[in-house]
């Protein structure tokens, strides 16, 4: 058997870029909800609200302090078993639920220096003249954190897409269980991991490249 073969390697990368909208469908829907969970964090740290700031706190220190994997099986097989009404839930929800909740510990840190970076000042000048804090948060301090944050939320994001590739060890068809199953039909497991492998780097560079572009235009605003 020859050490790598081109033609398998090339005739397979079809059959896994059909699944490339699974993963990337999967990606987006983790960074929005991820999104959305971190800044309702990033107010409740920043608020310092009783009750729900170390809760909050230990949240954040939970999803930063274990490994992906074992939060995606906690959630999907672990879970399960205290609430049986989960059974009905799909592995496709659950590696969402899963990819946003770790993102969104590690967004929240982000949105909280971005925040931090902005002038004290401007929210009391905003609560000065009738503003409530989130208004003022949502017209003054986020836009212009926004700027600061683009960055560090881009590599979340790619750490998101990196991320999704755990989702086949819950039963998810999508790129890397393409690549296992083939992979091991024909016994060629370089060839299959090596287009996987491509796949990424080349979905990964044209979202860096997306960054950088984005970074410019909102520099330009300044």
């Amino acid at each position: 058997m020859e050490v790598f073969s081109f033609d398998f390697a090339w005739g397979l990368l079809p059959l896994m870029l059909k699944y490339l909208h699974v993963t990337l469908i999967m990606s987006i829907l983790s960074l929005l909800f991820g999104l959305m969970i971190a800044i309702i964090i990033t107010l409740i740290i920043q608020r310092r609200l009783k009750i729900l700031y170390p809760i909050a706190r230990v949240y954040v220190s939970f999803f930063r302090g274990t490994p992906l994997i074992a939060q995606l099986f906690f959630l999907y097989f672990g879970l399960v078993q205290l609430f049986p009404s989960l059974k009905g839930m799909d592995a496709f929800t659950a590696a969402v639920i899963g990819l946003s909740l770790n993102a969104s510990a590690y967004m929240s840190e982000t949105i909280r220096g971005a925040i931090s970076s902005v002038d004290r000042g401007q929210m009391e000048a905003a609560l000065s003249v009738g503003m409530t804090y989130i208004q003022g948060m949502r017209r003054i301090i986020l836009p212009q954190a926004a700027r600061v944050a683009i960055p560090a939320l881009s590599n979340n994001f790619i750490d998101i897409i990196k991320g999704s590739s755990l989702a086949f060890t819950l039963g998810v068809t999508e790129i890397m269980a393409t690549a296992q199953m083939e992979g091991a039909a024909a016994y060629r497991f370089f060839e299959a991991f090596t287009d996987v492998i491509i796949i990424y780097w080349v979905m990964i560079g044209f979202f860096g490249y997306l960054q950088k572009k984005i970074e410019i235009k909102m520099s330009k605003a300044y």
